[in-house]
């Protein structure tokens, strides 16, 4: 900018710009919080046990089981639980950076802060937490696994049923 003195119209053109520039930003930040709001990504583990939905927070908002979790130990389901949630928060993260690019753009500080923040909420902060579990390795016996001439399965606490 430079020091000379503006004329009345050259001062109102420069506001009037000025605040053209604030209100699309305004508005680009209510449709970058409204696209935010209804934002909810779902994932399905790999072995097809768990179906988790999470909100634009990254709460976990929606949980469904299927019937692959009696065929393993519950310390690989609550595995698989968890590894599939930081999955979905993965996901609800790199399209909250396209929400961000698509509103407000990449260039200014603010969207860089908020992209970063948003980044450092939803990302696990280390690989070793998005290692999925071992899909077989845990798997307990079922009732159909059990043969006819082992009565011994009926009581044996091993046996999730």
């Amino acid at each position: 900018m430079d020091d000379r003195v503006l004329n009345p119209d050259e001062a109102r053109q420069r506001m009037e710009a000025w605040k053209g520039r604030i209100d699309r930003l305004a508005a680009d930040t209510r449709t970058m919080s409204d696209r935010f709001q209804q934002l909810q990504v779902t994932r399905k583990d790999r072995d097809g046990m768990a179906e988790v939905t999470v909100d634009s927070t990254g709460s976990l908002v929606g949980l469904r089981l299927t019937r692959e979790i009696e065929r393993s130990s519950p310390d690989v389901v609550a595995a698989t639980i968890m590894s599939t949630i930081r999955a979905a928060k993965a996901e609800l993260a790199d399209r909250s950076q396209e929400i961000i690019a698509d509103t407000i753009g990449t260039e200014s500080p603010a969207a860089r802060a908020i992209a970063e923040r948003i980044g450092n909420q939803l990302r696990p902060r280390d690989d070793s937490a998005d290692t999925p579990p071992p899909p077989a390795q845990n798997r307990r016996a079922t009732a159909a696994d059990a043969t006819d001439d082992d009565p011994g399965d009926e009581y044996d606490p091993k046996v999730w049923r």
